[in-house]
Parts: C-alpha cells; sequence; structure tokens
C-alpha cells in the first residue's frame, strides 16, 4: 500500500496522480476505482516493472493543484505542470516525468 485519502462525495472530475521510484508517472480518472466495502482486497492503480519501479506517491488531485514539485532521494527538484502528466488507465505504466541519475529514486512529491 502506498497511500490512502478520503474522496469527497462531490468530486466529480477527481484524479489520482501515481509516480514511481524511477520517476514515471500518469493520473487516472477516479471513477476508473470501483468503490470497495468491508473485506475488499485493493484495486491496482498501475502496471509495475523493473523498468518503472515500485509505486512511491499517490495523491488525489481534485482540479485546485496546478503543478507538482518532485524530489529525488540525492536532491534532484524538478517542477511541472500537472497537465503536462497525461490522464491515462488504471493498469498502465505511466510515462517518464522525472529523469533520474542512476541509482537515485524518487522520494517524494507535492501537489501546489
Amino acid at each position: 500500500m502506498v497511500g490512502a485519502d478520503k474522496i469527497p462525495a462531490d468530486l466529480k472530475d477527481g484524479r489520482l496522480l501515481v509516480m514511481t521510484n524511477t520517476g514515471h508517472g500518469k493520473q487516472t480518472l477516479l471513477k476508473e476505482f470501483k468503490v470497495q466495502k468491508r473485506g475488499g482486497s485493493g484495486i491496482k492503480a498501475a502496471n509495475i516493472t523493473k523498468k518503472t519501479g515500485p509505486l512511491m506517491v499517490s495523491k488525489v488531485l481534485d482540479g485546485s493543484q496546478q503543478e507538482i514539485i518532485a524530489i529525488s532521494k540525492q536532491g534532484q527538484i524538478i517542477r511541472t505542470n500537472i497537465s503536462e502528466i497525461p490522464t491515462i488507465g488504471r493498469a498502465t505504466q505511466g510515462v517518464k516525468i522525472m529523469k533520474l541519475k542512476e541509482g537515485d529514486g524518487l522520494a517524494s512529491v507535492t501537489c501546489l
């Protein structure tokens, strides 16, 4: 499990931003995730491969956020518009958002 977040019932066009250890990321519409009740076993948010590495970040976006700041373990920082991150399906890998050096990995992402 990467994270959990409360989603307001009135959020119509919400998206889930996920990013992996190797800097891959994507947005997925929240309506692609079915609501589960007690005993649910989770829902796959992304295809995980050796190329993408494990999921590191998941953030619910309500439309008020405009940019992300991503920080690597070795201190590399990028700032990019959320509109530049593609909105694609749940069972996909995403695209390279942050180009990291050998041995580096994603540490944190903040939405502004």
